[in-house]
């Protein structure tokens, strides 16, 4: 019977405003940590270089005096080793374990004041032992950079996820997952389905009562279950339900009345609508509409010569996140050489898996009758 203890604690960075530098958090968003004891202390990961000195200060308080085994490195991302050199010069004594990858990015992250605490690299499948208890590493590259690694601990069938399963804002487990939890998954991990995909089928190969991430709450009893079923949807490219994404971008009002009719049409066809005025929100928000919804209606006047710069930023975040199998229609606006379409087209014809209805609406201007007609037969078409 393992004399194991598992302490995790959360550094809440309410003042950060761009994760990433490039994804509003409103909410802010967590570091976690976690401190297992028994014979020995080993401490699995760190925490930004923001919170350093308030985690350290957590860090002895946990420690009550005793000195760390070691220190595993499930990733290597600054949110989460910002506080490694902090730590190594605390305790020089503590053993680094991780991968030859993570050891080559420790190496270029301290070049100029380098960590010389001893180092036990490891390879997948690998278990490291530490008093009565063990972890072992399960690689995960690219979930979401090249060295990460998950750590399951067989006797209390917990998994310590690294960047997988987490989400954006605090990690009260009473707060709702989906949202930011998507929001969270499809601009960071969703280009990486099939490597998502891979981890999935080995975590369903060892038996898991809990998942601790790095970022956001412990997951366990039904709601793991619900993530679980929403990560082999979202690394299979699959649409959580039929809903449709009006997505828009346009000068004077006109092409927002378009997109705003197509909304209401399909409401009152009974079809869950996601409405958003890409100049205005950020684009986190839209690629995560995209991957939850099967249809997308995209909106957008044209701009010298193309399409509107909002829209175009758009479509290049989603096929950079290699959104696929999505049904696609197509509104323009122009007041002389409607381009819109063409060029929302040819960004499109590049995704894999996605049906583009042959039908563009085109505004010359602003909606007239005909127009209007043919939105009503667009949103019929999407519902179908």
């Amino acid at each position: 019977m393992s004399s194991l203890k598992i302490h995790r604690f959360s550094m809440y960075d309410r003042d950060i405003d761009l994760f990433e530098g490039q994804y509003p958090v409103e909410n802010g968003v967590t570091y976690n940590t976690t401190i297992l004891e028994n014979e020995q202390m080993v401490i699995v990961d760190t925490v930004d270089a923001r919170m350093c000195d308030a985690w350290l200060a957590e860090i002895l308080r946990c420690l009550d005096g005793r000195r760390p085994y070691a220190l595993v490195i499930s990733h290597m991302e600054p949110d989460h080793s910002g506080s490694l050199k902090a730590l190594c010069s605390l305790y020089p004594d503590m053993k680094l374990v991780g991968n030859a990858k993570t050891f080559a990015m420790v190496d270029a992250f301290t070049a100029e004041e380098p960590v010389t605490n001893s180092r036990m690299t490891v390879k997948d499948g690998d278990s490291f032992s530490f008093g009565d208890s063990s972890l072992k590493f399960i690689f995960a590259p690219m979930v979401h950079w090249p060295e990460v690694m998950l750590c399951y601990q067989p006797e209390t069938k917990t998994l310590f996820a690294a960047d997988a399963f987490g989400r954006f804002g605090s990690s009260n487990p009473e707060d709702s997952w989906a949202d930011e939890g998507r929001r969270y998954y499809t601009n960071i991990v969703g280009k990486y389905g099939a490597q998502v995909k891979s981890v999935l089928a080995k975590a369903k190969s060892i038996e898991i009562e809990t998942i601790c991430p790095l970022h956001g709450p412990d997951l366990c009893g039904e709601q793991l279950t619900k993530v679980m079923e929403l990560y082999e949807k979202w690394s299979t490219y699959t649409p959580e339900d039929n809903g449709t994404l009006v997505a828009y971008a346009g000068f004077h009002g006109h092409t927002r009345a378009a997109a705003e009719l197509m909304a209401k049409t399909l409401i009152a066809l009974g079809n869950e609508v996601t409405l958003i005025d890409l100049a205005r929100t950020n684009k986190s928000f839209a690629v995560a509409a995209a991957f939850r919804h099967k249809n997308m209606v995209l909106a957008a006047t044209t701009y010298d010569g193309a399409y509107m710069p909002a829209m175009e930023q758009f479509l290049t975040a989603v096929k950079a996140k290699n959104l696929q199998n999505r049904t696609v229609a197509l509104i323009e606006n122009g007041s002389w050489a409607p381009m819109a379409g063409k060029h929302m087209r040819a960004v499109l014809e590049t995704m894999k898996g996605i049906q583009i209805l042959p039908e563009v609406v085109t505004l010359r201007s602003a909606m007239n009758a005909a127009n209007r007609e043919e939105i009503a037969h667009m949103a019929e078409a999407l519902v179908r």
